[in-house]
């Protein structure tokens, strides 16, 4: 296939795969956590659902925790319910293989089981023989310990990435740095972006222009992922101090933060209100720090913000120097000087903030939305 324009090669395979699929393709999805719960599962899978199903795809869907547990997996005490919950998802996994035969494809989003060696993907690879498509979109293979799972960190096995990588028949990943991983053990590695729904969900046109009175800088995000905002309070207190009562920060997450703001509003995270809440958002930051986890994050918060034309004030790390042009769509912004300036400039200047969101929902619309990316999420299935 040498002499096909490499800019094709997606809308070959998609083409490929429709014809394929009329067979009536099976496809076993297996993933962490509870459908519409995961942010890395919605953006990066869950939303192709249908366009699957309009193929004739059987899709075939099973997490490792279930809704109860994973409401309380995080919170302190609880016990006897996470050991339940645990021992739950691992019967369901076992159950699975009574099933998995009739698989045409196996897709696994960063695990089988969340602690121990790959004994599912080895099962499934070595001894069913199945198709596993193989997705990720964080630096899976190092350790990340975080207060919330220190306790099983020792057991993650964070190893175990490598050798599904190289039983895998093709590997999904959500930018270069952790394709460029990939590529030691598998050949056959696809790009596939996380992306954004911008006309059914993330579309500014559907929700209305707020109008608190204030400037209001936000961020959006889970629990593990709060650390980052400290990066910026010495910011968020100096736009404070000069604004006062007229500025307000708001955090949307999972677990409230304690931060040293007078004038911080928390919203839970609901999915439900997620774009409502996104809306009360005049300038959205993605503050990270220059280390090898956070060079494999995907840019999801930057891709939400622009996606809903809100302009994105973001570290220049990882995949945020592909996602930002700066000063055109978003500003990239190192020190604190650099931080404070452009928050500052959007916050005077609402034509600026006007032309920056709608030249970043641009860039996602025609980069990082699902209609531009569903040949490429297809394909791999081909």
């Amino acid at each position: 296939m040498s002499h096909i324009n490499k800019a094709y090669l997606p809308r070959l395979l998609y083409v490929v795969f429709n014809i394929f699929a009329k067979v009536i393709m099976k496809v076993f999805f297996l993933f962490p956590y509870p459908l519409g719960e995961s942010p890395s599962q919605r953006f990066r899978f869950e939303q192709y659902f249908k366009f699957l199903e309009k193929s004739g795809v059987v899709a075939y869907k099973q997490s490792f925790w279930d809704l109860k547990t994973w409401r309380i997996l995080y919170k302190n005490g609880h016990t006897v319910q996470k050991v339940v919950g645990f021992l739950t998802g691992i019967l369901k996994r076992i159950f699975l293989l009574i099933k998995i035969g009739k698989a045409d494809f196996v897709f696994i989003h960063r695990e089988v089981m969340p602690v121990g060696p790959p004994m599912f993907e080895w099962i499934i690879a070595k001894i069913f023989r199945k198709k596993i498509i193989y997705d990720f979109d964080d630096a899976i293979w190092l350790s990340n310990t975080s207060a919330e799972n220190r306790v099983v960190s020792f057991i993650k096995w964070h190893s175990k990435t490598e050798l599904i990588c190289k039983w895998s028949y093709r590997i999904s990943c959500g930018n270069n740095y952790l394709a460029d991983f990939a590529k030691q053990f598998n050949r056959d590695v696809v790009f596939n972006p996380t992306t954004i729904d911008t006309e059914g969900h993330h579309n500014p046109a559907h929700y209305p222009q707020h109008s608190s009175g204030k400037i209001t800088v936000g961020w959006t995000g889970s629990h593990s992922t709060l650390k980052y905002i400290d990066l910026v309070i010495p910011i968020l207190q100096q736009l404070e101090t000069k604004y006062g009562d007229r500025f307000q920060f708001i955090v949307i997450a999972n677990k409230k933060p304690e931060l040293a703001l007078n004038n911080l509003v928390f919203i839970p995270w609901q999915e439900k209100t997620e774009i409502e809440d996104l809306s009360k958002i005049d300038i959205g930051i993605m503050p990270l720090t220059d280390d090898i986890w956070a060079k494999g994050k995907c840019g999801f918060k930057a891709l939400q913000y622009m996606a809903l034309q809100i302009p994105a004030v973001v570290s220049p790390v990882g995949v945020n120097t592909e996602i930002i042009d700066s000063e055109l769509n978003g500003f990239l912004c190192i020190s604190q000087e650099e931080w404070f300036n452009a928050i500052d400039k959007l916050i005077q200047n609402e034509t600026l903030r006007h032309q920056v969101g709608a030249n970043g929902r641009k860039k996602v619309v025609e980069r990082y939305s699902v209609r531009s990316n569903s040949a490429t999420f297809l394909s791999l299935f081909s």
